[in-house]
């Protein structure tokens, strides 16, 4: 069943990985052919005149596009052409911001303004953008100036554009949401395959896994026009989301690695650390979308760099786990190198000043299709490598048990297995016990010594064979002990009395006189309230009794109480009753 599940979920991620091909690597980007880019910038003061500010010449930044947000305000300016379709939405990539200012300036100098706070910005179709709608324009409105209060990133800056309309749902776009789609189910999968695992390996990582896979799942969600089509929150909710959900997905990613590495196999330092990794994910990406303004201008930055030491912490954790031979690393390894670039594509862009901030979402998808694939192949591997070692610890564990119950001489059951199993093979029928011990044996050990000795007690055992109906024990020295079922129980179990003779001449030539065997049988009816050690009381006593007849003998008496048989001159058996104080007795020759 467990590789059913990885062979559905490779099938999934191979077509996954078709779809992304089909898409010939396009990010999936609020660009467009009729959209238009800013070509001017400047900062300002949230108290100066946006009107002013607007249609002012001074201070515009043309030439250079490396935005600031160290003032309070920035200001895009956008020209239009009377050859380009009239835009009817600014669109920008999501980040927290205080408010939007739209205005429409047209040739006569008369300006169209309109204003939006962050909580009335609607999210955009394509995945990780907003959309403001512009103040009414015509054919004589020339310039579209934007005007964004305390920005907290670049990114809206870099990504802003102005636009006819959202996103049409086209075919490309189609093709799209159905790539998402099946990256979703995919991403579903392993919540299946997990819970079937959690019912037989009760391990944490299979736990943090889940909810690895929950966080990767939320996050395609919520960063991408899933979440605008199924409930469409608004922007700046779904910008706190994204926030929470990177910190959840790293501290879960983290807390994976930490149980799923081999104890022994991960230096102490690196678990721990992986630890402290979670822990400061968390607090980061809480603190950020809590409080995204504390120290605005470089908070983003400071933001992402912050996670430097937890890529660091990650590599090294598998570096040192591969070098130990950490089978789980190397699957791991494999599957989280996608996401390990798009991590560093972050890092490198979100600190170095003069690049622009890319999230790298296309190679994120990739990661999500090569972490499910890869890590479920690990997970699958785990999980039988840990049932082998369950499934041999508990072998052993079972050899053990049988060996305990089991004379080393012999191979029959002992003591401790008769006193363990004597109420359930009473229940089963087995209602004759017989202890017997051999004739003479200190005289085999002084004539002859005692590796004969033992050669003569297992050809003792060979002869009390066991089957369906007789259970042989070992009690210790040349005593042994059967326990009989059935109808001629008596019968069998001197049968076997008997064949000791032949049997030890058989297996040890050359003893000085025949090895035989004096026994004592006691039975107790199925319904009788007899314990072990009151029905061998009895059996031993007339063991004793057989050896002072004589030896080679049997005799055998029902229990104190029961209807007991004697032989009559005819060789019919009758009951009997039993005298009180003295048990029936019978001799066998």
């Amino acid at each position: 069943m467990i590789w059913e599940y990885v062979q559905k979920m490779l099938a999934v991620a191979g077509l996954s990985l078709v779809l992304l091909a089909s898409l010939g690597l396009k990010p999936l980007s609020a660009a467009g052919n009729a959209e238009i880019s800013s070509s001017c910038w400047k900062s300002a003061g949230l108290s100066d005149d946006l009107a002013t500010l607007a249609v002012s010449p001074e201070r515009w930044i043309c030439a250079d596009h490396a935005y600031s947000i160290k003032g309070d305000r920035v200001l895009l300016r956008f020209e239009i052409e009377a050859s380009d379709v009239l835009p009817q939405y600014l669109f920008s990539r999501r980040s927290a911001l205080a408010a939007v200012h739209l205005l429409a300036i047209d040739r006569d100098g008369s300006i169209h303004q309109a204003s939006l706070s962050s909580s009335e910005l609607l999210s955009a179709l394509s995945g990780g953008y907003f959309k403001a709608a512009l103040p009414r324009l015509t054919s004589d409105t020339r310039q579209i100036v934007v005007a964004f209060d305390l920005p907290s990133h670049t990114m809206t800056l870099e990504n802003a554009r102005i636009g006819p309309s959202d996103l049409p749902i086209d075919i490309s776009r189609t093709r799209s949401f159905l790539l998402l789609a099946a990256l979703a189910g995919m991403l579903s999968m392993p919540l299946i395959f997990n819970a079937a695992f959690y019912r037989v390996l009760r391990e944490p990582f299979v736990l943090w896994h889940t909810a690895l896979a929950v966080c990767l799942l939320l996050t395609i969600l919520v960063s991408s026009g899933l979440a605008v089509v199924i409930f469409d929150p608004p922007a700046m909710t779904l910008s706190w989301m994204t926030t929470i959900i990177f910190g959840l997905t790293i501290a879960s990613g983290a807390m994976f690695t930490r149980s799923f590495i081999e104890p022994g196999l991960l230096r102490p330092l690196l678990r721990n650390a992986l630890l402290y990794c979670a822990g400061w994910a968390l607090f980061l990406s809480t603190f950020h979308a809590a409080f995204p303004f504390v120290a605005r201008p470089i908070q983003s930055t400071l933001y992402t760099a912050a996670f430097a030491p937890v890529l660091v912490v990650f590599v090294l954790s598998l570096a040192d786990a591969l070098r130990r031979g950490s089978r789980a690393a190397g699957f791991q390894a494999i599957g989280y190198i996608p996401m390990m670039f798009t991590g560093l594509v972050r890092l490198v862009t979100g600190v170095v000043p003069w690049l622009q901030s890319h999230d790298a979402m296309l190679l994120f998808y990739v990661g999500c299709v090569c972490e499910v694939l890869f890590t479920t192949l690990g997970l699958a591997d785990r999980f039988m490598s840990i049932r082998r070692q369950r499934d041999h610890a508990r072998f052993e564990a079972d050899m053990l048990e049988r060996l305990s119950e089991r004379d080393p001489l012999t191979g029959l059951l002992n003591r401790r297995a008769i006193d363990e199993k004597f109420e359930t093979m009473r229940a089963e029928g087995y209602c004759t016990l017989a202890v017997l011990d051999l004739d003479h044996f200190k005289a085999v050990n002084d004539i002859h010594g005692h590796v004969v000795g033992d050669d003569v007690l297992r050809a003792t055992a060979k002869a009390l064979q066991a089957d369906e109906d007789v259970q042989a024990f070992r009690l210790g020295g040349e005593e042994f002990v059967l326990l009989v079922r059935g109808g001629d129980a008596e019968a069998r179990a001197d049968r076997r009395r008997q064949a000791i003779s032949s049997i030890v001449a058989n297996a040890v030539p050359g003893l000085s006189s025949p090895v035989t065997a004096s026994m004592g049988v006691a039975f107790a009816p199925p319904g009788a309230a007899v314990e072990f050690s009151t029905l061998y009381e009895q059996a031993d006593k007339l063991l004793y009794d057989a050896k002072r007849a004589g030896r080679n003998r049997t005799k055998a008496a029902l229990v104190e109480g029961a209807a007991r048989k004697v032989k009559t001159p005819s060789g019919h058996r009758e009951p009997v009753p039993a005298r009180k104080g003295e048990p029936a007795q019978k001799l066998r020759w």
